[in-house]
């Protein structure tokens, strides 16, 4: 970083996902958070002119608030190692695991915590039988946010007719009913459990939709479920080799007990928008959104 008494922060927001009206909100409330913190901010809209944009800005530290593919699988992340600017959120290889859903199962069932049964398979495939015995979700193996997933249920009459927008290749998994829990990580800290209230399934609209759910920090739910949840968002940030803010989302079916907690997947890149997850619990354990976000441009970092 320069001498400056603050770094210079760009933020990156927007960028070509199907995401990026979500990171549009988040980058645009981060960087209103950080221009109040102090900080000498740059919005930059991130598209094929990222490196002679980032070298005209000439900042200290890239905040990265992207979502999707390209922003949160370790392409940038590469490209601001490559450029040697310190940035937030995971590096490569975690940015890259945490985003396919099928090869980060595989690291959280080698580190001994419970995940359902998944299968990757084509949507040819998919669309002509059941691949795995309803109730089923499929979903692409690499997006986050709700975006095209679909509930196959018990004693459904065929397999799902996936849009055409869906990939090649999509991942099956089972069905794990029950609650919507997550627990934010952040450095090596856990946060809490937020208990997420739907009329019906957690999908985009009811993620980033005013009304569209209603969250309950501190979640109400037994001392052994609020620790297990923190214990598993911690192993997972660990797992995958995270850094500064992660969030682990769970399904925990109360009938079964601890044995009922799932593990669905590590967002290594949380939403920053007025209904996120993770700034709410931030705020419940006393940290302001201001401080937030000025501490994520502080656990900056680059492995060059």
């Amino acid at each position: 970083m320069s001498s400056r008494a603050l770094p210079k922060v760009a933020v990156l927001l927007g960028g070509p996902s199907a995401e990026r009206e979500v990171s549009l909100s988040s980058g645009q409330q981060c960087a209103a958070a950080l221009r109040e913190e102090g900080f000498e901010v740059v919005e930059i809209d991130a598209g094929t002119d990222l490196v002679a944009r980032l070298d005209a800005a000439a900042p200290d530290v890239v905040f990265n608030a992207l979502h999707g593919r390209w922003g949160e699988d370790g392409c940038v992340q590469g490209l601001l190692e490559w450029l040697g600017l310190p940035y937030t959120h995971s590096g490569v290889l975690a940015s890259a695991l945490a985003m396919d859903k099928q090869r980060s199962k595989q690291v959280f069932r080698a580190a001994g915590l419970p995940v359902v049964e998944s299968v990757l398979a084509g949507k040819a495939e998919v669309r002509a039988r059941h691949v795995l015995s309803p109730p089923y979700v499929v979903k692409p193996n690499n997006e986050g946010s709700s975006v095209g997933v679909y509930l196959v249920h018990e004693g459904s009459n065929g397999p799902p007719q996936l849009d055409e927008s869906m990939p090649e290749t999509v991942m099956v998994e089972t069905y794990a009913p029950g609650r919507e829990l997550t627990t934010t990580v952040m450095g090596g800290q856990a946060l809490g459990v937020t208990d997420i209230i739907t009329d019906g399934w957690y999908d985009y609209d009811a993620k980033y939709k005013e009304g569209g759910s209603r969250h309950v920090v501190p979640a109400e739910i037994p001392d052994e479920i609020t620790q297990a949840c923190q214990n598993y968002a911690l192993r997972a940030h660990e797992a995958l080799g995270c850094r500064g803010l992660s969030r682990t989302d769970f399904r925990w079916n109360e009938a079964r007990g601890l044995e009922g907690l799932i593990l669905l997947e590590t967002n290594t890149q949380p939403g920053m928008t007025p209904t996120s997850l993770s700034p709410e619990q931030a705020q419940v354990a006393g940290i302001s959104f201001g401080a937030l976000c000025r501490w994520m441009v502080e656990d900056a970092s680059c492995h060059r």
